[in-house]
């Protein structure tokens, strides 16, 4: 018998996590839903082709990743998964088994669809799913990695908003250095602390310090309003400055970004998902497992 794939997982691991009202390490939901699915102890050494992870384990992750999305289970800590109280109502609905439909639904990712029957959006959901398996298969690999990167910055948030204020402040300063940001990475200095001004970092732009950049990196939960921002251009203009960027793991409202862009000077607004975008692109806190090499013939080469 072949390991299940990955949508084979999401029913058992729901019942597992609804089972474990506080919670379980990803480690023993995973043993225990292989378990409940039949995966021998021969399949449980099968790897995927980078060679880095079980092939059980990968597909099961991949199924908490569709139950986190779908707003179902939460990950409140790194390798550690819980229900949430939609994820608790939704498998009771379905005390002997969820019909293969909302599963279709959960895997790929049709949120909205959830719950919506036969009607109109279900039936678009569903032609839309059907249609995937006609793609190219280009189009079909860049479909998995858009998903991949989807998947990465959602982890990434959710470790961004955990880690200690201070090492978020480097980090931001890494990924502006990575960006091309300073000279060198003595040309980055993280300030911070009271009597800041509500400025976290500062970059030199040249080797004399004559231009400099202020940054400002907040763990904010909320939506940042304008009155943050209005405070960061105060402290801009105590240091004299016309240049900053504000860095948030959360989102500007729009009254923030229409300050910023009324502010005097350059004020650039970084919101989480955008600070998570730039992490992957410049490989800061994430690592590119395997490069792609797709063949294609070259036609000139026969021409010529």
């Amino acid at each position: 018998m072949a390991i299940p794939t990955f949508d084979r997982f999401i029913e058992p691991l729901l019942r597992y996590l609804a089972a474990h009202p506080d919670g379980a390490t990803a480690s023993d939901a995973g043993e225990a839903v292989a378990d409940a699915a039949g995966v021998t102890a021969e399949e449980k050494q099968q790897l995927i082709p980078s060679g880095i992870q079980p092939i059980y384990k990968n597909r099961i992750g991949w199924a908490h990743d569709r139950l986190k999305r779908a707003g179902l289970s939460s990950s409140p800590r790194r390798g550690y998964w819980l229900l949430t109280t939609e994820g608790h109502k939704f498998i009771g609905k379905f005390p002997k088994g969820i019909p293969g439909d909302e599963l279709g639904r959960l895997a790929f990712l049709n949120r909205k669809a959830l719950g919506a029957g036969k009607g109109k959006k279900a039936h678009d959901d569903d032609l839309e799913e059907s249609t995937s398996a006609f793609k190219s298969p280009e189009e079909r690999i860049e479909d998995a990695l858009k998903e991949l990167r989807e998947s990465v910055i959602h982890e990434l948030l959710e470790l961004l908003a955990r880690v200690h204020p201070a090492s978020f402040e480097s980090m931001v300063l890494e990924v502006l250095h990575a960006m091309g940001y300073g000279t060198s990475r003595e040309d980055l200095e993280r300030v911070g602390g009271s009597g800041d001004g509500g400025i976290d970092g500062i970059i030199s732009l040249d080797k004399l310090g004559l231009e400099k950049v202020y940054v400002q990196a907040k763990r904010w939960k909320s939506d940042v309003g304008s009155a943050v921002i209005r405070e960061f251009v105060g402290g801009l203009q105590l240091k004299g400055a016309d240049k900053g960027v504000l860095i948030t793991t959360s989102t500007f409202t729009k009254d923030a970004r229409d300050a910023a862009d009324r502010a005097r000077g350059s004020i650039v607004l970084v919101d989480g998902r955008r600070l998570a975008q730039l992490m992957i692109d410049h490989e800061v806190g994430v690592t590119h497992q395997k490069r792609l090499a797709i063949p294609k013939v070259d036609s000139d080469y026969f021409e010529n």
